[in-house]
């Protein structure tokens, strides 16, 4: 049973469907892609499923619960992570400082703060950088410190918007590697990106919004090998 649903999305701007009738589901340890062209609705299907806007009709189930009317706040509690493509650190505090203020949010308990401090660190190799301002981080370091903050909140389903935005090639690799450790423990992902080369080579599966309807659903090579995608999207001398 797939531990995300998105069931038949509508929302419509001045009576004009962005969104018309849009599904798909993401599994545990599932990494999924959702991408389209400008303006098919793509960015729209992902902020109702973060929270960010509010469907006209349709549903979001998260674990079996209808989250459709649910805060983005709510949604983090039941184990949703959200990571936004701008910035969402604190600049002038240390990469320690910012993980200590998420993790005395959550967690009573100051051995069990000093557990996962450690173990975030450790998993996302912040040792060298630990006691850096966030203004002051490489785009690499910042994804990594972002992605840890994230995870602070034991999420069940990770979205990410635009995670190959804007960073350099060697960033890129680097949160690749991260997306692949994070679905081998089971975490289900969600990614939407502009950048489809790199998106279809860590996907499990993907869809495509076109018009604001699903115009495809499949694996990255099925994707890649429909006519009917390569005409509308990717164009014929695709290849990743």
């Amino acid at each position: 049973m797939p531990v995300l649903s998105v069931c038949n999305l509508i929302k419509k701007y001045n009576k004009k469907p962005v969104t018309n009738d849009v599904s798909f589901e993401v599994n545990s340890g599932e990494v999924v892609g959702l991408l389209g062209p400008n303006g098919a609705g793509k960015t729209t299907a992902f902020y109702l499923t973060v929270g960010l806007i509010r469907p006209d009709s349709g549903k979001i189930i998260f674990k079996n619960k209808d989250i459709t009317k649910k805060t983005m706040d709510y949604r983090a509690r039941l184990g949703i992570g959200y990571l936004a493509q701008e910035p969402t650190v604190f600049k002038d505090l240390t990469v320690k400082e910012n993980l200590i203020c998420i993790l005395e949010i959550i967690y009573k308990a100051r051995k069990q703060q000093s557990h996962l401090l450690e173990t975030l660190i450790d998993d996302l190799q912040l040792s060298s950088c630990i006691n850096k301002k966030a203004g002051t981080l490489s785009g690499g370091e910042r994804r990594r410190l972002e992605i840890a903050c994230v995870l602070a909140l034991n999420p069940s389903v990770l979205l990410l918007d635009e995670p190959f935005a804007n960073v350099d090639p060697l960033v890129i690799q680097n949160v690749k590697y991260l997306i692949k450790i994070l679905s081998s423990r089971g975490i289900g992902i969600l990614i939407t990106d502009h950048n489809a080369k790199e998106l279809l080579s860590i996907a499990d599966r993907c869809y495509l919004i076109i018009d604001g309807k699903i115009f495809f659903e499949g694996s990255s090579s099925q994707m890649i090998s429909n006519p009917m995608v390569k005409q509308h999207y990717l164009g014929d001398s695709f290849s990743y």
